[in-house]
């Protein structure tokens, strides 16, 4: 039982007692409040940095569990491709893992993977591939052989091939079924147009011709390749131990024929306006956003504009649009600002949120005011301290193990970030002011400039409404 604990009974029974107990209470307190304490302090983990075979390997060891994980990560993507490639850039991952290997079938991969329990995943963005492995380390050995020749050895079986691009076909066909991923995709498109962020995958994109063994080897053979991997190591093994299996792993992986191209930088434009598509459904989504210019980098702007994104929406039900959304109108369960800050394109700020369509209008127009009324009711100090506070009160919580400080570590790499990003993160929020989110506000947020987007029902939101917004745009569904 807590010494806190036990004085709050003791205190409930003094009450009741009164007397002897009351000065028994009284002594109890005095030695609580006596207690002494060692203060408490954390140091991040951090990872060390070794070489094989000119790729970087970070590694952290962890010998709480018989467990050794790898972490692999490959610059490239479908952004550095031409549209004819999407589809095969986008299922390069999955067919790596489904696919089957060279003189390997895909049952003899999967009974292979069985067989030495093995943990796999594989992922994809835009920008780069990734894979981890984990594996008891006892066969640990075994496990990087096979996962080896799983990246660098696929053989893209047909059948394979057609189970993934009957999926996607699927995928496609429903994506107009939900009004959230269709406002999205629609949102991306409007702004980002004929760029790889507002590409959607179409039947065209998916015909067999796009998704031949060879332009599926040719996408694997520009990504996967020496130049472009990144490695991470966790787990209950030593770095000499770890050594020899990392090189035959990387002797596997051929060096780069050619560097990636340069990903497309977008052009967004601003298109002030409203936007609306027709979707039959008692909820009405809304996305709005204009273009913004503020990177993710080390600087007091980006660090005032986190905490601005949280007092503005992002910060749950404390925040300003939640409050006045859900709290003060009821207009909708949830609603939240957005403030992406890519390193190298403009981001975009705004708000999403879902509502009935009779009230889509309405909702919309609490945002905006909200928005407009951070000029005459800059945020609070209390507002600001309270997301401080929070970001720092869970800043522990990026360190619950050590597969995910490599990881984290390796995105940081992977961005040009700095390796400590996280404390020159966790520094920069503490130095925010309220002075400086107002500013940041002043000269980003302009809710006069937004793109908005209103998927729903447009005979129940009523197109005489909408206008009361500003010029209304018809777009074709789906």
């Amino acid at each position: 039982m807590s010494a806190v604990r036990l004085y709050c009974m003791l205190g409930g029974l003094a009450a009741v007692f009164g007397g002897e107990l009351t000065a028994q209470v009284d002594s109890a307190r005095e030695r609580i409040e006596a207690m002494e304490f060692e203060p408490l302090s954390f140091e991040q983990p951090e990872p060390d940095r070794h070489e094989v075979g000119e790729v970087p390997v970070l590694v952290l060891e962890d010998h709480d569990l018989p467990l050794v994980t790898v972490l692999a990560g490959f610059e490239g993507g479908y952004g550095f491709f031409p549209r004819s490639h999407y589809a095969a850039a986008t299922g390069l991952p999955p067919l790596l893992r489904y696919g089957g290997v060279r003189n390997m079938s895909p049952e003899s991969v999967d009974s292979e993977i069985e067989r030495f329990a093995i943990q796999l995943s594989f992922g994809s963005g835009g920008g780069s591939i990734s894979s981890s492995m984990n594996v008891l380390t006892e066969h640990f050995e075994e496990a990087m052989t096979l996962w080896g020749r799983m990246l660098t050895e696929p053989a893209f079986e047909r059948e394979e091939v057609e189970i993934w691009r009957g999926r996607q076909l699927e995928s496609v066909r429903r994506r107009p079924d939900n009004p959230s991923s269709l406002a999205f995709s629609e949102f991306n498109h409007l702004l980002y147009g004929d760029h790889p962020i507002g590409w959607e995958m179409t039947p065209v994109d998916l015909d067999p011709e796009a998704l031949t063994r060879e332009r599926l080897r040719d996408v694997h053979d520009r990504i996967v390749c020496r130049d472009n991997l990144l490695l991470g190591l966790t787990g209950d093994v030593s770095w000499p131990e770890a050594r020899p299996v990392l090189e035959r792993f990387v002797a596997r992986v051929p060096e780069c024929d050619e560097p990636l191209p340069d990903p497309p930088i977008p052009d967004v434009p601003a298109r002030p306006g409203v936007y609306v598509m027709h979707k039959e459904s008692d909820q009405a989504v809304i996305v709005m956003a204009h273009p913004t210019d503020l990177p993710l980098a080390d600087d007091p702007e980006y660090f005032a504009a986190t905490i601005g994104n949280a007092v503005l929406g992002g910060g749950g039900f404390s925040s300003r649009i939640m409050e006045r959304v859900r709290t003060e109108e009821g207009y909708a369960y949830s609603a939240s600002s957005l403030w992406t800050t890519p390193r190298r394109y403009p981001g975009l700020l705004g708000a999403v949120t879902r509502t009935g369509p009779e009230t889509a209008v309405a909702a919309t127009r609490t945002i905006l005011e909200t928005m407009r009324g951070l000029g005459t009711e800059p945020p609070t100090k209390e507002e600001v301290q309270t997301t401080i506070d929070r970001i720092v009160n869970g800043f522990v919580f990026n360190f619950d193990n050590a597969s995910q400080i490599v990881s984290r570590t390796m995105s940081h790499i992977s961005q040009d970030l700095p390796e400590n990003w996280l404390e020159r993160y966790l520094d920069g929020v503490q130095r925010v002011r309220p002075g400086d989110v107002a500013e940041v506000f002043d000269t980003h947020l302009r809710p006069d400039d937004m793109t908005i987007l209103v998927v729903g029902d447009t005979t129940r939101i009523g197109r005489d409404r909408l206008e009361e917004l500003g010029p209304v745009s018809v777009l074709e569904a789906p």
